[in-house]
């Protein structure tokens, strides 16, 4: 994997593909819906809101009247709208190609999914949990696919406590929530890795974290908000290891990229380590098994 300033230029036509990003109408999913539309995908534009869906359509088509997106409806905070977007996909699409789990909620005060988790390791882990197991026949059956789970720095901060995930008997911690859930990610993806090696080790899976990114997602917290102004990366280069992460071709599975400078704050994307947490085995299975109680998918029964 080469050393230089890896940019969109380094993208190969990904003409033919069909790729799915949570999250899209903003940030760093939008850009990498624009990218990969400029590139030739067929991009699905994942998301909660028809409106904001509709805006970041335009913006793509407005930019690039050739590009193939499509918007499809998808609140990974309710597992029926999960159920309900990964049948309408299986319906209308034979393939997948590269699945971008980019959606999340950073920080907001405490609240519950439909489901009645905690809405950040509800939204940003199980919801992508479930969506996922329900697409992963589909990714299976398509040569060279790819799964893609945006983590975050913060996962650092996150030590899931599995006797009270959502928040119910503890005082509500915003920033270590947000941590459970960016390091349930990276769990999700290594356990991933070792269950897809066993049979067949198709799509690769990895992950990737944008730094500090000016986005929509730090508007629940005053400071981070106050910060972007200084140390935050434009959102076209926060995009840039998610890019790296779906379409480099010699990626392997369990590979993470983030940014090479100022401890993966800013810089150009670059295959880097989660912590040593993130990658305990027992902890990783314990989620797993309790993310198919929780959300009643079943990856490889």
């Amino acid at each position: 994997m080469s050393k230089e300033k890896w940019t969109v230029e380094n993208i190969p036509s990904q003409k033919g593909k069909v790729v799915i990003v949570t999250g899209s109408s903003s940030g760093i999913g939008l850009e990498a819906a624009r990218v990969l539309a400029n590139k030739k995908s067929e991009v699905i534009i994942a998301v909660r809101s028809e409106g904001k869906g509709e805006k970041a359509t335009k913006i793509i088509i407005d930019q690039n009247s050739e590009a193939n997106v499509k918007l499809m409806l998808l609140d990974l905070a309710d597992l029926r709208s999960v159920e309900l977007f990964a049948n309408k996909f299986k319906n209308k699409y034979s393939k997948l190609d590269i699945l971008i789990n980019n959606a999340g909620v950073m920080m907001p005060p405490y609240g519950k999914t439909k489901d009645g988790f905690e809405l950040q390791i509800g939204t940003n882990h199980l919801g992508h949990f479930a969506l996922t197991g329900q697409l992963l026949d589909l990714l299976k059956n398509t040569p060279n696919s790819r799964i893609v789970n945006i983590s975050s720095k913060a996962h650092t901060r996150g030590n899931i406590n599995f006797n009270d995930i959502n928040w119910e008997n503890r005082k509500y911690n915003a920033m270590r929530a947000y941590g459970d859930s960016k390091i349930a990610n990276l769990y999700f993806t290594y356990e991933l890795k070792d269950c897809l090696i066993k049979t067949g080790n198709n799509p690769t899976v990895t992950a990737a974290h944008p730094g500090w990114t000016a986005t929509e997602l730090q508007r629940h917290s005053g400071i981070f908000s106050f910060l972007n102004n200084f140390l935050a990366m434009s959102i076209e280069q926060g995009a840039l290891p998610t890019l790296r992460a779906a379409t480099e071709l010699d990626v392997k599975s369990g590979d993470y990229f983030g940014p090479d400078k100022f401890q993966e704050w800013r810089g150009y994307p670059i295959k880097v380590e989660s912590n040593l947490l993130s990658h305990d085995k027992e902890i990783a299975k314990n989620l797993w098994s309790g993310s198919e109680d929780m959300t009643g998918i079943k990856f490889l029964s």
